[in-house]
């Protein structure tokens, strides 16, 4: 229990009346916002409408319950609408829920593993890159509702949407193409001093429903297209599990896990920029997990922290976790007596609420600072970018972080530097007590700068030429090189083993704890010497300078006897 605790319960020990005001209010705020965003992701994720509710209040409820922000809201976003789409379409609904389920329990383990800080090791370019293709294909998605375009067809791809939608547009219908526009006008031009207290997205929503439903506008409806908006409390449902598909749900199921953890954990972030507080990252993953368990069993969609909604808290005065809890509240009590009216809700104004909100999730900003940037970002940025929108966002994250990791790899084994010369006896030689000029080619002075790993590796190949002049001492100066893997050890030794062959002593000089660990335990510590292990360079220098004085004067005393 020591490793699971909720920040919930933090709140509750100072808790007060006047902070419960804050957060009812600012749980009413959000409730709001999640109503018209929980019902168009559904529908755009190829789902029931009341599904999106049923997300946000039974995955809202939990991720407040137990999540470890403070104020972080938790539901159904638009990141999950093209991936659960591809599932529906492929695996159908049933699958739909197994595969939600093992992401949870993916989610569950990584947290119970403290894989919370996981998130510090994904490239900036690659979250934007998927992020700006995500808002691509949901902006895509909703071309057909926008423009009033009959909904036949299983597009899934932008590439087939977008073609179909240029083959249909001699059908695009007049009523919705103008109620859809002005939706989405209205929602991006809201005014700001309005949005507070009524929010863009609900104000429209209300006011289309109005007119459409007062003047009866030849445009398609939730009940026209669905059939009526089943309300009610949230029924169990026993999912049946067929280990004939189970192999083909591990990859999507690995992807809502990812996709769930890197937006829950940025949206933690952003809420402690805003609030001044410090989340617990692996109890956030517990609590996504718990969630997207339970919340399939009740006929939801994969959830995960919500930014957005978030924020809305954030600025409503939300402090708590109390205000999630309210705000999925909120989403049940429109479940359980507003579904009726919500079969009214014109599709024209949920197709421009999810293209709003695909501008505003875009990184679009981002190409415009390509230039800025160096070009492995650039590289990153635009591949997972392009990925996400012709093939899907899994082979764009697997190739994006592939890419990411590669040129991590070039650019850091571009930073070590290898250098080797005969030793000069000048300023170059630091800390020696009494230098002496000119060069002794009879001792070399390997310098290694950087990291010494598998990439650069090869570097440390080169010094291996300079034995064949047969000096009599090669100094290793390792101080600036702080981790050592087994592919340099390997090249290191051979180094060692060729010089030792040929007569030639070698000095190991500034190993710090990481490399001298790893050569103690390699052996190599042994075949070397310890007495060949110097602190500083200055120590390995004069020691080498004694011993080549020593050898002189080994060969002098034969050369004297013989002339004797």
């Amino acid at each position: 229990m020591s490793l699971f605790c909720p920040k919930l319960l933090q709140c509750l020990q100072d808790y007060s009346l006047s902070t419960f005001k804050k957060d009812a209010l600012a749980g009413l705020a959000v409730g709001i916002v999640a109503i018209p965003l929980g019902i168009a992701f559904a529908i755009a994720s190829g789902a029931s409408p009341e599904s999106g509710l049923v997300t946000a209040a039974v995955a809202g409820f939990l991720t407040s319950l137990l999540g470890g922000s403070r104020v972080a809201i938790g539901g159904p976003t638009g990141a999950f609408i093209v991936i659960i789409l591809g599932i529906v379409q492929q695996y159908g609904m049933s699958n739909l829920i197994i595969c939600t389920i093992m992401a949870g329990i993916i989610l569950l383990v990584m947290g119970i593993f403290r894989l919370g800080a996981f998130i510090n090791y994904i490239p900036y370019p690659l979250i934007s890159g998927f992020t700006s293709g995500i808002a691509v294909l949901i902006f895509s998605t909703q071309l057909k509702d926008f423009l009033g375009l009959p909904p036949g067809g299983t597009d899934s791809g932008f590439i087939s949407s977008i073609g179909t939608v240029f083959g249909s547009l001699s059908l695009v219908d007049p009523p919705t193409l103008i109620l859809s526009m002005t939706c989405l006008l209205a929602i991006m031009f809201w005014p700001k001093n309005l949005a507070k207290a009524l929010p863009g997205p609900i104000a429209v929503l209300i006011l289309a429903t109005v007119v459409s439903w007062g003047f009866d506008l030849p445009v398609v409806t939730i009940g026209d297209r669905f059939g009526g908006f089943q309300g009610g409390w949230p029924s169990f449902q026993t999912p049946s599990f067929n280990w004939d598909t189970f192999h083909f749900l591990l990859g999507p199921a690995v992807t809502i896990a990812l996709l769930g953890a890197i937006e829950s954990l940025l949206c933690a972030v952003v809420a402690d920029g805003m609030i001044g507080d410090r989340h617990d990252p692996n109890q956030e993953l517990m609590a996504q997990g718990i969630a997207n368990i339970v919340t399939p069993f009740f006929g939801g969609l994969p959830a995960t922290g919500a930014i957005a909604r978030t924020a809305t808290n954030i600025r409503n005065g939300g402090s708590t976790p109390v205000a999630g809890i309210i705000h999925s509240v909120v989403c049940l009590l429109v479940l359980l007596v507003a579904a009726p009216v919500a079969k009214a809700v014109p599709l024209a104004v949920l197709s421009a609420i999810l293209m709003a909100v695909a501008l505003n999730m875009g990184q679009w900003r981002e190409f415009l600072r390509l230039k800025r940037y160096p070009k492995s970002d650039d590289t990153v940025f635009l591949l997972t970018f392009i990925l996400t929108v012709v093939f899907d966002l899994t082979v764009a994250v697997e190739i994006g972080m592939i890419t990411a990791a590669i040129l991590f790899i070039k650019r850091v084994a571009g930073q070590t530097n290898v250098e080797i010369r005969p030793m000069v006896l000048a300023v170059d030689e630091i800390d020696l007590a009494t230098p002496t000029k000119g060069i002794n080619e009879e001792i070399l002075i390997l310098r290694i700068y950087g990291e010494l790993f598998f990439g650069a590796a090869q570097k440390l190949q080169t010094a291996m030429r300079y034995l064949a002049g047969s000096p009599k001492v090669i100094i290793i100066k390792m101080k600036y090189v702080f981790s050592l893997d087994a592919s340099s050890l390997v090249v290191l030794n051979e180094l060692v083993s060729a010089a030792q062959r040929r007569g030639i002593r070698v000095f190991i000089s500034g190993l710090s704890r990481q490399p001298l660990d790893v050569v103690k335990k390699s052996g190599l510590y042994e075949q070397v010497g310890p007495e060949a292990f110097f602190r500083d360079q200055a120590a390995a220098v004069e020691a080498a300078c004694l011993l080549v004085e020593s050898l002189k004067g080994e060969a002098a005393q034969p050369e004297s006897a013989e002339n004797t």
